[in-house]
């Protein structure tokens, strides 16, 4: 049953409210703030989130490794911090989940995989490093399909991840564990990452908010690896969060955007760019090719459009370069790596249903080898050209997502129409993570109850100015949390 479906009952507020609203309901921006100011303290919200959690995650099943015992020692010790030095950091205080694929000292690191459960990791990825220097305290682990390789979240390890709105549909993925638990309540933050769509789905699906870094803007790395990724995949994965707020992305991403050399991609510069001439440019396109463009993401498009008009944007209906031809090459490139590399592991541990879906992703996305393989990977420039050049011109696009709102969760594995509807119709998906642009998923309508989310793709290291569009739609839409949790304390 969905959480909107079966919600009475459960706790609205613990611990203290502000603003008429329950601490697990409150945003980081707005958490951090109430703790700095004293008005609450980090066991306060942690205990909050943590009691959310377990109210809500039998249904979900979003958050699968517990971690609130050492989530309350830790609120402990940065209360007694707070008395004595005020805040830890930007995010003192704030309930985060971190996806059970990169590591955290001490924890499996499973990758959705039940052969790789007894995969412990010795140390903490740059990322965990990074929120929790800034005040940050985790209070679980989140699930993510086998290899993180799926547009939808379950596995044979800990089962499906809930739409928080619908029990019929997708949570996303790979990041799915991630979006449900940040969307219903349990934490204000949920890391992710994304090597083809793995933020943005989860967040189309559930109504988050999230950006795609770029790459060389967040570091990653598994100390627990025993060997190196291959190298489209280090190229196109990057580590980001999924909030409830396009404000919590952007003081998210100021404290992830902090050099560790365990990363050679990364590059040292600060969050903020700077000021753009006004009205920055936005190309906008509806062009969804060989697949029917759906009317509530039609309608989507144009309230997203209309907002950024409004607030001052210049919008431009013209064609980005080379787009079908990228997400085209990106597959191609990206599966003839993936099933070289990934391949006798997947044979080897792999579920029955992920080894279909991958026999799928053959058939359908026929992927490089060989001779073939390097030189669409050495063409990766060529397209990536085209598009910085055009962005030099217009610093942002709007353009679809997906062609149609969110899907059936098992539609990726009802054979290969159901993979080309979840995965080959994400043209606008896969190929910004083959270029290495970040881009961004906001939500602008709603269909049958459920978000319908846009993309907005940015310059080259200017996520703010991604976060900056996000918030505009923002404003005029409303936050989709916001309707989640009204619909459930009126059941």
């Amino acid at each position: 049953m969905a959480l909107t479906q079966g919600a009475k009952g459960w706790p609205l507020g613990t611990n203290g409210d502000i603003d008429g609203k329950p601490l697990w309901q409150l945003g980081a921006c707005d958490l951090a703030a109430a703790i700095a100011k004293g008005e609450a303290t980090a066991t306060d919200a942690v205990t909050a989130s943590i009691e959310r959690m377990r109210a809500v995650n039998g249904i979900i099943n979003a958050v699968v490794d517990d971690l609130s015992d050492a989530a309350l020692k830790t609120a402990a010790a940065h209360d007694t911090s707070f008395k004595q030095n005020g805040p830890l950091g930007p995010l003192h205080g704030v309930p985060v989940t971190i996806k059970e694929n990169i590591d955290q000292k001490g924890h499996a690191t499973p990758n959705g995989v039940d052969a790789f459960k007894g995969v412990i990791a010795p140390d903490d990825a740059p990322i965990v490093t990074n929120l929790t220097r800034a005040g940050a305290i985790v209070i679980g682990r989140t699930n993510t399909p086998e290899f993180s390789f799926r547009a939808t979240t379950d596995n044979e390890l800990h089962g499906r991840t809930m739409n928080p709105w619908n029990d019929w549909a997708s949570a996303g993925g790979s990041s799915g564990g991630a979006a449900a638990a940040v969307m219903s309540g349990m934490g204000a933050l949920g890391h992710g990452n994304d090597i083809g769509g793995s933020l943005r789905y989860p967040a189309a699906a559930t109504g988050a908010v999230t950006v795609k870094p770029g790459l060389g803007r967040t570091p990653a790395y598994n100390p627990s690896a025993t060997a190196e990724r291959g190298l489209l995949a280090q190229l196109m994965s990057v580590q980001g969060v999924l909030a409830r707020e396009a404000k919590d992305i952007r003081l998210a991403m100021q404290n992830l955007v902090n050099y560790d050399p365990s990363d050679p991609w990364m590059v040292p510069m600060p969050f903020d760019g700077p000021k753009l001439e006004t009205p920055i440019k936005v190309a906008f396109t509806k062009n969804t090719f060989e697949f029917e463009l759906h009317p509530a993401v039609d309608k989507a498009l144009t309230t997203a459009r209309d907002a950024l008009a409004d607030a001052g944007y210049e919008i431009v209906e013209t064609e980005p370069p080379l787009l079908r031809e990228t997400a085209r090459e990106a597959n191609r490139c990206l599966f003839g790596e993936t099933i070289a590399m990934l391949g006798p592991d997947i044979r080897t541990h792999g579920s029955e249903t992920v080894q279909r879906i991958f026999e799928n992703y053959a058939e359908y996305f026929e992927p490089y080898e060989g001779h073939d393989l390097l030189l669409g990977m050495a063409k990766r420039a060529h397209y990536a050209r085209a598009w910085t050049t055009f962005l030099a011109e217009y610093p942002l696009v709007l353009t679809p997502f997906l062609p149609h709102p969110t899907y059936a969760w098992d539609r990726d594995a009802q054979g290969l129409e159901g993979v080309i509807e979840v995965l080959g119709a994400g043209i606008y998906s896969y190929s910004m993570n083959y270029m290495g642009l970040p881009a961004g998923i906001i939500s602008a309508n709603a269909n049958d109850g459920l978000p319908v989310g846009v993309q907005i793709v940015g310059q080259r290291f200017r996520e703010d100015l991604i976060i900056d569009a996000c918030e505009a739609v923002e404003d005029r839409v409303g936050v989709m949390a916001e309707i989640l949790f009204g619909r459930e304390a009126a059941n």
